[in-house]
């Protein structure tokens, strides 16, 4: 049994910033669109396997996420992360550029 104010398995101190920040759900996407002003459209996929036919299925979702800046451009792949709603259908922010899109 753990006392209070000792580490946790990850290294952190309970209680500190870093032992909570995992409980933010984050996930991997492209940006599909940045027409809106301090907004972008990121489509996240994902494959499953069906149920009952075991074929592997692509699935995709896509999340309004927040850009401060307007720094991200259409192909870019990011990290978005929850966050409270922004707007009507904006509850997401985008957290981290992976991958560029690369200009022709």
């Amino acid at each position: 049994m753990e006392q209070p104010g000792q580490h946790t398995a990850d290294g952190a101190a309970e209680g500190t910033p870093a032992a909570k920040g995992s409980l933010i759900q984050t996930q991997i996407g492209r940006i599909v669109s940045d027409k809106m002003d301090k907004t972008v459209t990121v489509l996240v996929e994902h494959r499953v396997k069906h149920p009952l036919y075991g074929k592997v299925v692509t699935r995709s979702n896509k999340y309004h996420a927040h850009d401060e800046n307007n720094e991200y451009k259409a192909g870019d792949l990011v990290e978005i992360e929850a966050c409270r709603k922004l707007a009507k259908t904006k509850a997401w922010r985008v957290k981290r550029l992976i991958e560029k899109v690369k200009d022709i």
